[in-house]
């Protein structure tokens, strides 16, 4: 059955038109899903009971429910959410000087396999809807409502890749920015993809005021290709032909994600070689400390060895911050818990 969440503010107009409804009806669901926040078609109370009937027996209002929830010292919150097929996601909530901030999942698991992460060891089992995009922001900021709290930011940096699912999460990022559904401001919300080149040139003539974030980890292509199989399709040298095509269509700041991974990406050589590809653009560079993942053996590089490559970064012209660790005391790494669930599960089965 189909959520009410995968139709955003022009699709639900068409819903209303589709039963022979008023096109104002559309307006009035859709303030009763993100304004008022119900959890139940009952409670718009100013549709007519038919009305009613008629929305429960054709859809749906919340495709997913609460499986676990973890909660760090720093007040970073991990959700782990179970679909209707039995499918696990997650959500986090992190804590910003500057508001709320949640990382939305796009996929059931992920195909990119990239060498240091939690989310590839699962395969991609399916796209998720833009409805159960949304679902995961309405249950963080449901849960946030008990405290008169407000989500500000929304990255979909979660398990997934956002590009390899495009249509669906550009459907969903219409519904949350939308000024009658959640108003969250499109210069708050942040797209992160590790580099799907037909993509981006689709993204840049979108003209969106999004924010593009590259997840890119590695400045030359033998080493990207190690890390990141991605490469192997679209090198360097394409992926940099499309940043620059997307900085000139767009004027928007991009950002790459660069994790610091001890040994393998963080030494001198590679300050100069990252800020060659870069010079020239208008970006910075986020350097992120990296949560360890035990099935993948990297490690993490210490603060003070991050601000060494900080400070080498900066001497090259190339702006830069180091991001805020979050969660370190939970399963904080992108899928750890939810490969942590579905380990669990397997066992009990085998014990069964």
């Amino acid at each position: 059955m189909k959520s009410l969440y995968d139709f955003n503010y022009e699709q639900m107009a068409e819903l209303a038109l589709s039963h022979e409804w008023k096109k104002f009806r559309g307006h009035q669901i859709f303030q009763w899903l993100y304004r008022k926040r119900v959890t139940s078609i009952d409670e718009m109370s100013d549709l007519s009971k038919e009305t009613r009937e008629i929305l429960k027996a054709n859809y749906a209002l919340k495709p997913l429910t609460l499986k676990d929830k973890q909660v760090s010292s720093d007040g970073t919150t991990k959700y782990l959410f179970a679909l209707e097929d039995g499918s696990l996601i997650e959500s986090v909530l992190m804590q910003f000087d500057y508001g709320k901030s949640i990382c939305v999942t796009s996929q059931v698991g992920c195909n990119m396999s990239c060498a240091f992460c939690a989310s590839g060891l699962t395969k991609k089992k399916r796209n998720l809807t833009s409805g159960e995009m949304v679902a995961q922001v309405m249950y963080v900021q449901q849960d946030l409502d008990k405290q008169e709290e407000r989500l500000s930011h929304i990255v979909v940096m979660g398990t997934g890749e956002p590009f390899d699912n495009y249509e669906n999460v550009m459907n969903f990022l219409s519904t949350v920015n939308h000024d009658r559904g959640l108003g969250i401001g499109a210069r708050h919300i942040t797209i992160s993809t590790c580099g799907v080149v037909p993509k981006i040139y689709e993204f840049s003539k979108e003209h969106t005021q999004y924010n593009l974030a590259i997840s890119l980890h590695a400045p030359n292509n033998t080493l990207r290709d190690e890390l990141m199989p991605i490469n192997h399709a679209y090198p360097l040298e394409e992926l940099m032909k499309a940043i620059r095509q997307y900085a000139s269509e767009n004027n928007r700041r991009l950002t790459f994600e660069y994790i610091l991974l001890r040994g393998v990406n963080d030494q001198k050589e590679h300050v100069k070689q990252l800020a060659k590809l870069l010079r020239g653009l208008n970006a910075y560079v986020n350097l992120i400390p990296y949560n360890a993942v035990d099935e993948k053996g990297f490690q993490g590089v210490d603060h003070a060895h991050a601000m060494v490559f900080y400070d080498a970064l900066m001497k090259e012209g190339i702006r830069c911050t180091i991001r805020k660790e979050h969660g370190a005391d939970i399963d904080a790494a992108c899928g750890q818990l939810r490969v942590k669930h579905l380990r669990k599960e397997a066992k009990e089965r085998q014990g069964n």
